[in-house]
């Protein structure tokens, strides 16, 4: 993913994930959730004090309990909170009334640990879903991670893992902002392999901020980085029970975002946003290539959007990239069915920039060429739509190979 920054703004990478902006520490430790023996799975990240917090849901309507805890806590603290408790290996979906007092147990025991109001505790869970929490365990973790609360490069890397499923390796990302001669740090860290079509942010995601922010100006930043990071990817066109996307900002640096600062804070959550994501789809489940398809000549950007993603999710482009097989029919097929104007006396079809399909005709003296080129880890793909309009939109995804089936045949077993 790549975008032009904001006059005045510049983004510089640094090292590290959730603590690398000032004001939060994390811990991770093996509370024996997870199946293998002394895999990281519970974590705990908190600020110095209640800071300005914000939040973006999943929308299935098959809710996991730590989503509707965490709706509430936020709604109970009027957008603040002190902690993210997040654990993996057990989803806490569809487990009922036991479920939620389980979530409701974690946010206590975290509250217990640091100070403050359960309230102004978030939780998170990923895992299988229709299993009850081991709570005994969890709370036992949380205690001892409360107790290692610390800042620096192993200590993000050890939050990045404990939040991990399926996800082939972890994902951690921060950058400094720099407007004017004023600087702040956004980082984080995010999970997701499988189960993923977020409509809203990614299966786990979580980011910090130094900036001094309002929780309304947070939100916003939020939903705006997360419609062209998070929910421009796809790995397999499922949403999940858990997605979540937390945000929190500690205001730690001094830098106050206001209506002329807000850019820089919208271009370090995008930056931090887009390398989580990316990550996300190249570590999709199976997943050997990473596909960017870009549609343009659509009416509207969220028409682009659908057509782009209609391609990214069909198991045809999918299976056929996978395969390095050159078949723009599928890709024109997926497109004409995507429900929005196309015309296909007028639509072009490139793929890695090699023309394979123009107006109406296909180019197959390309297609060795083609194959070729989708032989490698990271594919393009670009469709016109022949209708004239001014909008376009990229999808990201990956391909779908045996392996993929392999890993979701024996999820539970």
């Amino acid at each position: 993913m790549s975008a032009a920054i904001a006059s005045g703004v510049t983004i510089r990478p640094v090292a590290g994930g959730v603590t690398a902006a000032r004001g939060f520490r994390a811990a991770a430790v093996a509370a024996g959730v997870k199946k293998k023996a002394g895999a990281l799975d519970v974590a705990v990240i908190a600020a110095d004090g209640p800071v300005p917090a914000a939040a973006l849901f999943t929308t299935n309507l098959a809710q996991a309990a730590p989503v509707l805890v965490s709706r509430e806590h936020l709604q109970a603290s009027g957008g603040t909170a002190r902690a993210v408790v997040v654990n993996a290996g057990c989803a806490n979906a569809c487990t009922g009334s036991q479920g939620m007092a389980d979530a409701r147990q974690m946010a206590s025991d975290v509250a217990a640990a640091l100070g403050g109001s359960p309230s102004e505790v978030l939780v998170a869970s990923t895992g299988v879903i229709g299993v009850n929490l081991p709570i005994a365990k969890i709370s036992d973790g949380i205690r001892v991670a409360s107790s290692r609360l610390d800042r620096g490069i192993e200590t993000d890397a050890g939050t990045a893992q404990a939040i991990m499923t399926t996800d082939p390796f972890p994902k951690e990302c921060a950058v400094e902002v720099t407007v004017g001669d004023r600087t702040f740090i956004v980082g984080g860290t995010a999970k997701g392999s499988g189960m993923i079509e977020p409509n809203m942010a990614t299966m786990l995601g979580f980011l910090t901020t130094d900036a001094r922010v309002s929780p309304a100006l947070l939100q916003r930043a939020l939903a705006e980085s997360a419609e062209d990071t998070f929910n421009a990817i796809t790995v397999d066109g499922e949403c999940s029970t858990n997605d979540t996307l937390f945000a929190m900002a500690s205001g730690a640096s001094g830098v106050e975002i206001d209506e002329a600062t807000y850019p820089a804070l919208l271009e370090g959550m995008l930056a931090v946003g887009r390398e989580l994501a990316l990550g996300i789809v190249r570590g999709g489940e199976g997943a050997s290539k990473l596909i960017s398809v870009t549609v343009l000549d659509a009416a509207s950007k969220a028409d682009a959007r659908q057509v782009a993603r209609a391609i990214a999710n069909s198991p045809l482009v999918k299976t056929a990239v996978h395969g390095a097989d050159p078949n723009w029919g599928r890709i024109v097929a997926a497109a004409g069915r995507a429900g929005v104007r196309f015309d296909v006396s007028q639509a072009t079809v490139h793929v890695g920039g090699i023309l394979l399909f123009e107006h109406g005709l296909p180019h197959d003296d390309a297609a060795p060429q083609a194959a070729e080129y989708l032989k490698g880890a990271t594919i393009d793909i670009e469709v016109r739509l022949g209708t004239g309009g001014g909008a376009r939109a990229t999808i990201y995804g990956c391909d779908l190979s045996a392996e993929y089936v392999r890993i979701n045949g024996e999820y539970r077993t």
